[in-house]
């Protein structure tokens, strides 16, 4: 199952350890601070508490969501990237 965790974490060194942490799990950045990917519950719930631990009690919110693969494909995605500027 989809595994969507976003995060607003103040402290930058704490931050850093969250998207650490998301990438050993092999979860991809999609934005700076939401990471998406594949896990079963047991390894979700490893990655819960293992966040719990580093977020401890300081100052932040972790959220993490089971997405069915029926809901990730109605993922719409709207980007935009400025040109580059002219010479």
């Amino acid at each position: 199952m989809q595994t969507l965790v976003i995060y607003d974490i103040v402290d930058d060194r704490l931050r850093t350890k969250i998207s650490e942490t998301c990438k050993d799990y092999g979860l991809q950045r999609i934005q700076y601070s939401a990471f998406l990917g594949d896990l079963n519950r047991n390894r979700r719930e490893e990655l819960q508490q293992r966040l719990k631990r580093l977020l401890g009690k300081k100052e932040g919110n972790i959220q993490i969501y089971p997405l069915c693969d029926k809901d990730v494909a109605l993922r719409v995605e709207i980007q935009y990237k400025p040109p580059p500027p002219r010479e």
